[in-house]
């Protein structure tokens, strides 16, 4: 897959393509959903296939400190794009001056000028251009007039659920992993760097490692989970126990997220590893002496391999 930062970063000789645009933050299955029928369309058509995305997101420069939680970050995301059978990715820095870009200038410089679109395929509620007054219906007439045609992708929905972002976030945000696994079609993913804690945990006999994260990533509600535990570079999936709090038996104030990688001795600090949430186990407690803390972390660590298999 080709990744571009800009759209005028697109090859001079780049020839006719079908463009799906979006922040496509999650990569869910609704916008798996998406990228698969631009995909599939491309293929039949005999050209291109390129997802338009942006970074930073669009809210945090329209509405500063508005920024979302992050359910997938940038290099993440474009992975999970490219696994779809892209072609080309082309992530947009949304300025404050690309911000304020008239839809129909939007559209002649983006999708005519620089990806020649022959076709474009974006979710019903899809909305563009300055103060976001470009909807599909508008896209379709302009694509009258440049030589583009216009195909809206339904939105993804089981059980009455229709699955976006937002509604992502909200369970991640309550700690209901296994909902957001539901929806993505994979677990929810954190990344960070290993960095030296107070090492209570090895202390207590459960060494941890202290996940240093962006600081808009989407780190799930206080409390313990079971999770898979991946490090770069290494193949093998580690089963983990994961605590994400202020550790209040201790009166700590920082939340943290830390990992007890399970039947693993060795030392993480520095390495870069990502958590893959799989269920929650049970919520944040404050305990009077460390006895109980310890017992609980020990049914924690068995509860979890159960979970894990």
């Amino acid at each position: 897959m080709q990744r571009w930062r800009g759209y005028d970063a697109a090859p001079g000789g780049w020839g006719r393509s079908v463009v799906t645009i979006g922040v496509f933050d999650g990569v869910h299955k609704g916008h798996q959903a998406t990228i698969g029928h631009a995909v599939a369309r491309a293929r039949e058509l005999g050209v291109q296939s390129v997802v338009v995305t942006f970074d930073p997101h669009p809210a945090e420069v329209v509405r500063p400190g508005s920024h979302p939680a992050v359910l997938t970050e940038p290099a993440r995301k474009a992975e999970l794009i490219e696994a779809l059978g892209v072609d080309a990715l082309c992530v947009v820095p949304f300025t404050p001056e690309f911000s304020r870009v008239p839809a129909e200038a939007f559209v002649h410089d983006l999708l005519v000028q620089h990806l020649h679109a022959a076709l474009v395929v974006v979710g019903e509620n899809f909305r563009f251009g300055h103060k976001a007054a470009g909807d599909v219906a508008l896209l379709e007439r302009l694509g009258r007039t440049f030589g583009f045609s216009v195909e809206g992708a339904p939105l993804v929905a089981e059980d009455s659920t229709v699955f976006s972002s937002t509604y992502i976030r909200a369970c991640v945000d309550a700690g209901d992993v296994a909902a957001a696994a539901a929806a993505l079609g994979r677990p929810h993913r954190i990344e960070g760097v290993v960095v030296r804690g107070d090492q209570r945990g090895r202390e207590l006999g459960f060494p941890t490692a202290n996940l240093l994260c962006h600081r808009y990533v989407a780190v799930p509600a206080d409390g313990v989970y079971a999770a898979r535990l991946v490090r770069r570079g290494h193949r093998e999936r580690l089963a983990a126990a994961v605590s994400v709090g202020t550790n209040p038996t201790f009166s700590g104030r920082e939340r943290r997220v830390e990992a007890y990688a399970l039947d693993f001795s060795g030392d993480l600090y520095g390495e870069w590893l990502a958590l893959d949430f799989v269920t929650h186990l049970r919520g944040q407690v404050r305990f009077d002496s460390v006895e109980p803390l310890v017992a609980q972390i020990t049914e924690d660590v068995e509860r979890a391999r159960r979970a894990l298999g």
